[in-house]
This record gives C-alpha cells, structure tokens and sequence, in this order.
C-alpha cells in the first residue's frame, strides 16, 4: 500500500513543497503519511489569501445563518467518516482508539454542530437602550477580527482545531491554520472537507510548519489580527510579546497541573477509576489531566494499594485496538523527557509505586512506551509536582484537613483543571468554589462540553473556547450612535458650545 501525501492548503489550492515531514507511528514506527514543510513564504502566501479574502468580503458579508449551515454541513461529513478518521488519529499520535473516536473525533462534531447553532441566531447586531437626556438611539455590533492564526498541538489535534476554526469562521473572520508537524494529518482532513462543503478559496488556509519558524513568523505577522494558541506556557508566552507590537487579540490555552483530591467520605470505587482516568485519558498527554492527586494521610496507603492493584489490570499497547488503555508517547524524545522526569523525582526523594519505566516484550521492540506510573512520598515543592510531565505519570500528596488540601492544590502557578471526590455535596461544593482553576469537576474528570467554555487561570492561559460565548472570542464590539434630537439646538454639544447667534 503507498503511502499517502499530504499538501498544504493555500488559497483554495494544494500546495507541494520541496520539503516534507514524516509522520511515522508512535507504536510501530510504521510511516504513516508524509506531508508537505511550509516556511516562511508559505505563511505569507496564506496570510496574504486570507486578508484577500477578508477584505473582499466573500466570507464576512455572507449571511451567518449561511455561514453556520456550512458549518453544519462539514460535521455530518465528519461524523460519515467517524471511524475512519479515529484509526488514522490513533495511528498518528498513539491516541488509543477508544479516546480518538469518542473524543477526538465524536466530539469536535458535536461542538461544530453546537457552534453552527449558535452562530444561527447570535446577535451580530442589535438595538442598544435609548440614550439621554438628549434623544440619541444606540445599535451595537459584533463584527469579525480579519485574520485569525490559530496554532494547535499534537495531542488532541482535531478538537482544539475546531475550538478555534469553527467560531472564527462563524464569526465571519478568515483563518491561517498551522497544525503541529507531529500531528496534522486530521486538520488536512478537516480542510478537504471544508473544501467539498464549498468554502470560499482564502477563508481557511493550512500550513504545516516548525512552530520555531512558521508559528512564530504567523504570531508576529502584521496582518493577523488575532492568534488562538494551545500548547506550552513558555510558547504562549513568546507568542504574548510578539502579539504586542500589533495588539493582536490572543486567546491562549497553555499548561496545566490539575490538583485532584480525594476527600475522606469519598466512595473509593468511584475515585480510584476516575482518578486514573483524570490522568491517564490521552496516555497522560493532557495539558487539563488531573495529575496531582491529594488523598489523607491515614487512607494513603490503602488508596495506593488500590491504585496499583487497578493499574496493574490496564493493557498497554497497540492504540487502534479496542481492548487497550494506554498506547505510546508521541516521540522517543518525549518518551525519553517523561523517563527523566520519573528518574528526577526518585532522586528529589519520591518513590515509584507502580510503573516508573518502559515495558519491554512482545509488541515493544518499537515504538515509544512508558508504563502508567504512580509516585509517592511526592511534595508539593518537587519538580515533578509543580511542572508538566505530559505522560501517564500520577503523583501522590497528603494532607491532613480539607483546608490544607485546597492550599496544597492552589498552590502553583497554573489553574486549568482541578477536582474533588466525595460524598457530601455541600463540602464538595465549597471546596469546588475555593480551587483557582477555570475548570472544577466533581466526581469526574475530563467533562468537556459544547455548552461550557475550557480555559484556564493564571499561567495556564488568557481566554476561553467553546461555550455560549465562544464567538465572542472571534469578533470586536463596536457601538453606533444615531442621534434623534432633531434641531441644532438640541444637540449634546450645544451644552458646550452654545447654539448660533
């Protein structure tokens, strides 16, 4: 079977180029696909079809309702080619099967669909109260940005693309996707079903490049008007200062280390799965994983040893079978970052539990492994506490009151996700109400919905997606008066400057 090329898009054309990536799996190493390189010229080639596109109003001046059923109609394209498109996300990141289908693929339709819908009916203009005391009427708009930049990651590559595709077109405005070169194949996927739905050539452009290169030149870039960028906080920060000189409008959805605590009453069948999932879901590749897990102190070890008992029954390997829990990490050099970070927090004084290297036997002569791993005797001032792992590493702290607990969980420098476990509502509520993240979850983790938007405090970003605002993100408010006091004399400036002799 050959194997299949991928070109970028660029104003309504394929485009080759004289380089290319290879996108090899990360269980097998099996070549999966090669894909065109953009540079530099392809990004300005890109940048230049969109602000074409924009100003010529192809895309702006459509009716939203019009705009919105494209968009609709691209998901149920979507959803006829579910199955395909979730082997070909598991054979390209290692995502297993069960998690590509359901979330990667399953539910970036449902948030197009939502977002069509809402795009439907938002209020892109609509009458203000009236004004006075001189009689003035107000309107206030909701107009498109122009050129937005959205830059996504590997690790969950199809949702985060909608996230910031769907309500920018919604919204009117023209797109620059550049996906992440270990990972692009579904966004050129996303694109030639974009193209069949009959998108004008210009309005989405995709160029596949180094983010040290194409993703800084598109985040500098003087046309762009906004950039959309999940990935590293240490990225989201370069991409804050080049979005300066230009005052782009950013919305940045950057790293997390989500505090989960179990409280005491909690039911234990419920907590120990759920907090495996928190932080195993994706292959631990998460930036909203729940990875610090704060049980009491006198139910630590019996929480362990129920951690390690359950651990222990996961299937490690192949990702686009139906029966494994865990698959591969993206790339040996991120493989060989998650091992060192274990091998760091040994030597910081955290024990393993569980895991702590790379399986070995048949089915991981290749590829890149690291087994799900629980640390212990972890504390809060440990590296392997306080920085992302990216990995399915969970590591375990104690407390001794639920207000020591919250502390231990606000304590550090991002606030994406957190959690709590327990059977009282009302302490599950208030400690929910006391964690600084953008997202709480209660006796679950990783609900992720349309309807509610996904963001996070301090440095894990500025901005939210999805949700009933999300086209808010994606367009600039603008207020028009329109005066309605008839003669000179009874104009608001004739207080100042007086009426004609």
């Amino acid at each position: 079977m050959s194997v299949p090329h991928y070109l970028l898009h660029i104003d309504g054309s394929w485009v080759d180029t004289d380089d290319r990536y290879e996108i090899h799996s990360p269980a097998t190493d099996e070549l999966v696909a090669t894909v065109a390189k953009g540079g530099v010229a392809e990004v300005d080639a890109a940048v230049a079809a969109a602000k074409a596109a924009h100003d010529s109003g192809v895309w702006r001046n459509t009716p939203p309702a019009e705009r919105a059923a494209l968009i609709d109609v691209v998901a149920t394209r979507l959803a006829g080619r579910i199955d395909e498109l979730a082997a070909l996300q598991s054979r390209e990141n290692g995502v297993t099967i069960r998690v590509t289908g359901a979330l990667h693929v399953g539910l970036s339709i449902a948030q197009m669909q939502y977002l069509a819908a809402q795009a439907a009916k938002y209020e892109f203009e609509k009458a203000g109260p009236a004004i006075g005391p001189v009689p003035a009427e107000g309107i206030l708009r909701r107009e498109p940005l122009g050129v937005v930049a959205a830059i996504v990651p590997w690790n969950i590559p199809l949702l985060v693309t909608v996230w910031k595709v769907a309500p920018a077109l919604a919204a009117g405005n023209t797109v620059v996707l550049k996906p992440d070169e270990h990972a692009p194949l579904l966004a050129l996927e996303l694109m030639k079903e974009f193209e069949a739905a009959g998108l004008p050539a210009g309005v989405l452009n995709v160029v596949v490049g180094d983010g040290d290169d194409v993703g800084a030149h598109l985040s500098a870039h003087p046309d762009v008007r906004k950039v959309a960028f999940t990935g590293s906080t240490s990225v989201g920060k370069s991409i804050l200062g080049a979005s300066a000189d230009t005052m782009k409008r950013v919305t940045l959805e950057l790293g997390g280390k989500g505090p989960n605590i179990i409280l005491d009453d909690a039911d234990l069948d419920v907590a120990i799965d759920g907090s495996i999932f928190a932080c195993m879901a994706n292959n631990g590749q998460a930036c909203e994983a729940g990875t610090r897990l704060l049980v009491p102190a006198l139910r630590r070890d019996e929480i362990v040893d129920r951690l390690v008992a359950r651990i222990q029954t996961m299937k490690i390997g192949d990702p686009t079978d139906p029966a494994t829990d865990i698959g591969p990490i993206i790339t040996g050099e991120q493989r060989d970052r998650v091992l060192e970070r274990i091998q760091q927090a040994q030597t910081d004084g955290a024990k393993i539990a569980v895991g702590g290297g790379a399986p070995s036997g048949d089915g991981f002569e290749r590829g890149n492994w690291v087994e799900p791993t629980v640390l212990v005797d972890v504390t809060n001032d440990m590296d392997i506490a306080r920085q992302e792992v990216f990995g399915p590493v969970l590591t375990v702290l104690t407390y001794e009151t639920v207000d020591e607990a919250i502390a231990i969980a606000n304590d550090t420098d991002y606030g994406l996700s957190a959690g709590v476990w327990g059977a009282d509502e009302a302490q599950t509520l208030d400690v929910a109400r006391r964690l600084e993240a953008g997202m709480v979850y209660i006796n679950d983790w990783h609900v992720i919905h349309p309807m509610y938007p996904f963001g996070g405090y301090k440095q894990s970003g500025l901005g939210r997606e999805g949700g009933p605002d999300a086209l808010d993100e994606y367009t600039e408010q603008k207020y028009i008066s329109i005066d309605r006091s008839g003669g000179v004399e009874n104009k608001a400036y004739a207080l100042v400057l007086g009426t004609p002799s």
